[in-house]
Parts: structure tokens; C-alpha cells; sequence
């Protein structure tokens, strides 16, 4: 997958997770960030599995990335906290 398909993935999954978690998005970079990241560690969480990690620019690959976005974001949020304005 080209470069620009992983950060138009990234991108989306970081959006979808920060919605399923905390209902709005972390702003176009870390939602980028966020989705790179949490393609990596989706991939790697569903390789040990057994399952496919992230195949290229398609659905299964988005639900993986997704899932380990909410993991990256529910351990962004334990470890830094939640912060109220």
C-alpha cells in the first residue's frame, strides 16, 4: 500500500476510533497518528490471533485498523488522562 493510502487510512480509522471513544475527532494530525499507529498495533493484536493483519486499501483492513485505534486511544487516555475544560 502506497503512502497516501496508509494516511487516507490512517486518517479515517483515527476518526472513526476517536468517535467510538470519546464522541469527536483529535484533530486532522492525530487523527492521522492515531490511525497509523493503531493499523500497526490492529495488525499485530489480529496476526496473534491468527487472523489477517491489515491486507491493503479495504474494508477488513479499515475494521482492523479501527480496533487497534481504540486500543491506542484507550491507552492514550488511561495514561494521560482525561482532561476537562
Amino acid at each position: 500500500m502506497s503512502l497516501l493510502g496508509w494516511i487516507f487510512l490512517g486518517l479515517l480509522a483515527g476518526w472513526i476510533a476517536s468517535h467510538i471513544v470519546d464522541n469527536g475527532g483529535k484533530g486532522p494530525f492525530l487523527d492521522i497518528v492515531l490511525g497509523i499507529v493503531g493499523a500497526l498495533v490492529g495488525g499485530f493484536i489480529f496476526n496473534t490471533l491468527g487472523a489477517l493483519p491489515v491486507t491493503g486499501f479495504n474494508l477488513y483492513s479499515l475494521v482492523v485498523s479501527v480496533v487497534g485505534a481504540v486500543v491506542v486511544l484507550v491507552l492514550y487516555h488511561a495514561i494521560a488522562g482525561r482532561r476537562v475544560l
